[in-house]
C-alpha cells in the first residue's frame, strides 16, 4: 500500500465534504491536497460512486483559498485501471450503457478528471503503478505527471469493442501528434513510462516507484514557493491555449479571464515586485474567492 504523509499541524483541521472509502484525502504540507484512489483489490476502476466522490472533492478544493495544488495517486498496484468493466458490462447487458447525453453532461469527463477545465489550480498525476484506459485519460489531462519506472500506459479500449470518449483521443493526439497517438489508440498498445516520456511526450518524469510520491511532493513544493495568483493565471492560459482555434484569440480570453484579472489587482504582484527591489523572499497570501 501507498504510504500516505499525514497531516502537520493544523493542516489536519480541513474539512472536506463526505466521501466513501473509495477515495482518500490527505493534507500533507501547507496548501497542498492529495487525493488517491482507495480501491486497490479492484485496481482503482473507477466506480460512479467514486466519479461523484471526487467531483465533490476537487470542486471543494477550487474554492478553498488556501488550498494551491493538487496531487492525484493510487493505492495498491495500479494507479487506475480505467472503468469497472464488470459493472459496465450488467450495465449494457441491460440496457443502461451511457447514453451521449449521458456522456456529454459529464462536462469534467472520467473520474471527474479526464475534460475538468474549470479548475485553475495545478494538477499533478503521481502515477504510483501502471494505468489504463480511462486511467491514462485522467493522466492526459493533468499539468504534471510523474510516473514510477514500472508503470506501463495503454488505451486499450478497441481491444474490449469500446472507445475512448472522455476526452483522452483528441488529447493525446494534440500531445503527441497524430501517428503516434494512433500507435497507442488502433493497435490498443501498451507503452512503458519511460516510452511515455520520451516518444510521447505525456509524462514528466520517470522515476523508481518508492519515489514517486516524494517526487510529486517536491514538485508541489516549488510549485508553491511562486505566486498562486500567477501560477492559476497561467494555468488558465494552458487551458485556453488548447481551447481556442487561434493564438490571438487564446491570449484575449486569457487577458480578460478572472484569473489574470485577479493576478493583475491583487496583492501578490505588488508583493513580489516588491520582495524583488528589496532583495527578499516573497510572503504570498491566499488568492481571493473568484
Amino acid at each position: 500500500m501507498l504510504y500516505l504523509p499525514p497531516p502537520i499541524g493544523r493542516l489536519a483541521d480541513y474539512s472536506p465534504p463526505p466521501h466513501s472509502d473509495d477515495i482518500q484525502v490527505v493534507f500533507p504540507r501547507e496548501h497542498v491536497m492529495i487525493l488517491a484512489f482507495n480501491r486497490p483489490k479492484s485496481l482503482n476502476a473507477m466506480t460512479p460512486t467514486m466519479t461523484e466522490d471526487i467531483k465533490r472533492i476537487l470542486d471543494w478544493f477550487d474554492e478553498e483559498p488556501s488550498l494551491w495544488v493538487v496531487i492525484l495517486t493510487g493505492q495498491g498496484r495500479l494507479f487506475c485501471a480505467g472503468a469497472d468493466l464488470v459493472a459496465w458490462n450488467q450495465r449494457a447487458s441491460t440496457g443502461q450503457a451511457d447514453s451521449e447525453e449521458e456522456l456529454l453532461k459529464g462536462v469534467d469527463g472520467f473520474g471527474s478528471i479526464s475534460r475538468r477545465s474549470s479548475s485553475p489550480k495545478p494538477i499533478i498525476a503521481a502515477v504510483n503503478g501502471s494505468a489504463y484506459g480511462g486511467g491514462v485519460e485522467m493522466v492526459l489531462n493533468c499539468d504534471i505527471v510523474i510516473a514510477s519506472e514500472e508503470a506501463v500506459f495503454a488505451l486499450p479500449e478497441v481491444k474490449r469493442g469500446v472507445t475512448a470518449l472522455q476526452g483522452g483521443m483528441p488529447r493525446l493526439a494534440r500531445i503527441a501528434g497524430h501517428q503516434l497517438a494512433s500507435e497507442m489508440l488502433l493497435l490498443g498498445r501498451t507503452i512503458s513510462a519511460q516510452e511515455a516520456a520520451t516518444r510521447f511526450g505525456f509524462v514528466n518524469k520517470v522515476v523508481p516507484k518508492n519515489q514517486v510520491l516524494a517526487t510529486a511532493l517536491e514538485w508541489a513544493r516549488e510549485i508553491n514557493q511562486n505566486s498562486p495568483d500567477s501560477v492559476q493565471s497561467t494555468k488558465r492560459a494552458l487551458i485556453l491555449a488548447n481551447q481556442k482555434a487561434s493564438l490571438e484569440d487564446a491570449v484575449a480570453a486569457h487577458v480578460t479571464s478572472k484569473e489574470s484579472r485577479r493576478a493583475q489587482s491583487g496583492e501578490n504582484m505588488k508583493e513580489g515586485l516588491t520582495a524583488f527591489v528589496e532583495r527578499r523572499k516573497p510572503i504570498w497570501k491566499n488568492p481571493a474567492k473568484l
